[in-house]
């Protein structure tokens, strides 16, 4: 099952990709031909150790993705802090980057299925000390031209994947609003020649939300970015495409964490459309998510099948709120149930063969199916489902799983 949200759209051939890859790599070994159907599929799962001390991540190599088992970190990449491998997806490179510094370290895929350094670049002159939050703050439009969503400096960064050097940045000034943290999606939308990428706020001191959705979306042929804000409601980081061609846009499920948690002039959260010919809010549609599924605490929009979407209810006979309860541990926490809704029709219907899980949720693209993520108690693994299948359980690592690829 394929969804247009988390996943590049454009494909390259076989002889570009190869020619990237050759391109001043200065290998001792030779990369893997991407085009090479007799070569199994090969993965990149990025993990990070919240219980090491300095923090650390592993990135491994696996061609595990899609059946049950337990990685092993005994061979894998070690790097310092908290890391994210990204990249264009069966192009035979990883880009690795940490919050640790502002430089991406390129690793090509070796005939014996290794990662070999190939470079780096750094984002220094851009202003940029760290990288990292989202995997999908990076986005590879071709094996030249890449995006990076910078939310400490509220710019786009165009560089060259194979050359590795910066094109140019672009401020998104529209985007600083004063006392507040800008947090790019985890989710993404790749329609024709358009990228829409989502915004949200939190307060720099406290907890609570901002009251105020953006979105920013990228003409990829001429990289000309427009931002569009509406003042509804907030934290919408989630996001869908409709049977009418329309970007639906909803309030993740940390955003429906904190207004159970804190409640007060915290903004409830909502579902709202985008139109992409216009690249503006619809100002006539506003929909609360709890609504449209019988109430409770509803967040999240994962893309599903067929123009619908999951939406995720907080079931708290599984996970009970206390007082004193952070909203992270809510949303990170299990009890989350899921619900189908209609896109068309804005009916939703509980799915219950589905089981309650964490409301954190990560897509990611395998050969054949798409999986999502569930983060285990205390930060310890992550466990890869099937969306679909009744979310079948696949590869468990140890640690965050914030980004996974597929290699070749």
């Amino acid at each position: 099952m394929k969804h247009p949200v988390s996943v590049l759209s454009s494909r390259l051939s076989s002889a570009m990709l190869a020619f990237a890859l050759l391109s001043g790599c200065g290998d001792k070994e030779d990369p893997v031909d991407p085009g090479n159907g007799e070569n199994k599929p090969l993965y990149a799962i990025t993990t990070q150790l919240f219980s090491s001390d300095p923090m650390e991540s592993f990135v491994i190599v696996t061609d595990q993705a899609e059946q049950t088992a337990t990685l092993s970190l005994d061979n894998a990449i070690k790097v310092p802090g908290r890391a994210l491998g990204v990249g264009l997806a069966k192009s035979g490179s990883l880009y690795v980057v940490s919050d640790e510094s502002a430089t991406i370290t390129r690793y090509n895929l070796t005939s014996s299925g290794s990662l070999q350094q190939a470079g780096t670049l750094s984002l220094e002159s851009q202003g940029i000390s760290s990288l990292g939050e989202y995997q999908n703050n990076f986005q590879f439009i071709s094996a030249t031209k890449a995006y990076y969503f910078d939310g400490t400096t509220a710019q786009l960064v165009i560089w060259n994947p194979t050359e590795m050097t910066v094109t140019k940045s672009i401020p998104l000034d529209a985007l600083n609003i004063p006392d507040t943290l800008l947090s790019f999606s985890g989710a993404i939308v790749h329609l024709d020649n358009q990228l829409i990428m989502p915004v949200g706020w939190r307060p720099v001191s406290g907890v609570g939300i901002t009251k105020k959705a953006g979105v920013v979306s990228v003409d990829t042929r001429t990289d000309e970015p427009t931002v569009a804000l509406d003042d509804r409601c907030g934290y919408t980081h989630d996001a869908a495409v409709g049977p009418d061609g329309k970007v639906y846009i909803a309030t993740e499920a940390y955003g429906a964490a904190v207004y159970r948690v804190e409640g007060g002039e915290t903004p409830e959260p909502c579902l709202l459309r985008f139109d992409p010919q216009t690249r503006t809010f619809d100002p006539s549609f506003y929909k609360d998510l709890s609504s449209l599924v019988g109430g409770g605490t509803a967040g999240a929009l994962i893309p599903g099948p067929q123009g619908t979407a999951y939406v995720r209810v907080l079931d708290e006979s599984i996970a009970p709120v206390n007082e004193g309860t952070h909203p992270r541990t809510v949303a990170s926490g299990t009890g989350w149930q899921w619900w189908q809704l209609n896109l068309d029709t804005l009916t939703a219907t509980r799915r219950t063969d589905f089981p309650s899980t964490t409301g954190s949720v990560f897509l990611f693209e395998s050969q054949n199916q798409t999986l999502y993520s569930e983060f285990g108690a205390g930060s310890a693994s992550t466990t890869l489902h099937v969306l679909g299948e009744s979310g079948r359980p696949t590869v468990t690592t140890q640690g965050l799983a914030f980004s996974f690829l597929q290699l070749r």
